[in-house]
């Protein structure tokens, strides 16, 4: 097999597993400190609120937030739980999402903001929807920007109301 080829699960096992390394608490506590540093600097840039950040979270007690925050900056041992940790996959997931398809830091920050009208969001701010405390709101935005940076959905904008449709002269082989 190629080098960049990689095989195609069969649908008919199932969802994937949680990787069972992340319930050993070795590395668990590896990838925490790492995990929230990454995740502060994220919702640094994305301007989110303390709410906002408790919710991403899974909403742990503000103390507890901020003794994870505190050890993470010293870079000293911390131990956050699988459901935190699979959280922040989720918000490194959206970041690398918005990324690609907003080159500019400003653009995603903006369209993180703004209502939206496509069907995910029903007029919602994607921020919304994201720290609404669910991991199905995390994980739902993750795969809209997946789908979009794919190439596979867009919400209909003007570019779309303003475009005629192709005809088979349009077409052109060579």
């Amino acid at each position: 097999m190629p080098l960049h080829a990689r095989a195609v699960p069969d649908l008919a096992e199932g969802p994937g597993q949680v990787d069972p390394a992340l319930a050993d608490t070795a590395e668990r506590r590896r990838l925490s400190g790492p995990a929230m540093r990454t995740f502060l600097a994220i919702a640094d840039r994305w301007g989110l609120s303390e709410e906002q950040r408790l919710r991403l979270l899974g909403l742990p007690g503000r103390s507890t937030f901020y003794a994870w925050a505190e050890r993470a900056r010293r870079g000293e041992r911390l131990s956050l739980g699988l459901d935190v940790l699979l959280r922040i996959s989720a918000v490194l997931g959206i970041h690398k999402g918005l990324r690609i398809v907003f080159p500019r830091e400003q653009d995603a920050v903006a369209w993180l903001s703004a209502p939206n009208q496509g069907p995910l969001f029903g007029g919602q701010r994607p921020i919304d929807v994201i720290a609404c405390g669910t991991q199905d709101g995390l994980l739902a935005v993750r795969r809209y920007l997946d789908a979009w940076r794919g190439g596979h959905f867009a919400a209909p904008n003007a570019a779309d109301r303003d475009a005629s449709p192709m005809r088979d002269t349009d077409i052109v082989f060579v």
